[in-house]
């Protein structure tokens, strides 16, 4: 099965019962193998927009501890590539989470990126490949 990297919506919407995209998110991930493949800024998002709902952080780690989503990149030994994703998408504007899973796109070959973020239908991995994507009809 081809590798599966997990972007903040869905994995905020998934958690999240009130979020427009839980019956989306639920489905789709239903739909995958597990464990999915995310970075650190991804779980930081996902903490910090969770903060108010419920046990929503405690769920993001729980799904860290059970493997279920694991964080296979280390910023440190990309940040070279990074940086220069960054640059390239600054009038986008890139975050550094994008920034992450675009460089994981590049080194997980036949990967998806399971996200809520139209702007993955711009960013390209290794400088013009599309980089396919599972989402919610626009």
């Amino acid at each position: 099965m081809s590798p599966i990297i997990l972007d903040t919506g869905p994995l905020v919407a998934y958690l999240k019962r009130q979020d427009q995209f839980h019956d989306w998110s639920l489905k789709a991930l239903s739909q995958v193998g597990l464990p999915l493949l995310t970075c650190e800024a991804v779980i930081v998002e996902a903490c910090f927009l969770l903060r108010t709902t419920h046990g929503g952080p405690e769920q993001v780690m729980a799904l860290l501890e059970t493997q279920a989503v694991k964080i296979p990149l280390q910023l440190s030994p990309e940040a070279t590539s990074i940086r220069g994703l960054i640059q390239r998408y600054q009038s986008v504007p890139m975050s550094l989470a994008d920034a992450c899973l675009v460089r994981m796109a590049e080194l997980y070959q036949n990967s998806t990126v399971l996200t809520l973020d139209s702007d993955f239908l711009i960013y390209r991995k290794n400088k013009a490949q599309m980089i396919p994507v599972l989402m919610p009809p626009l």
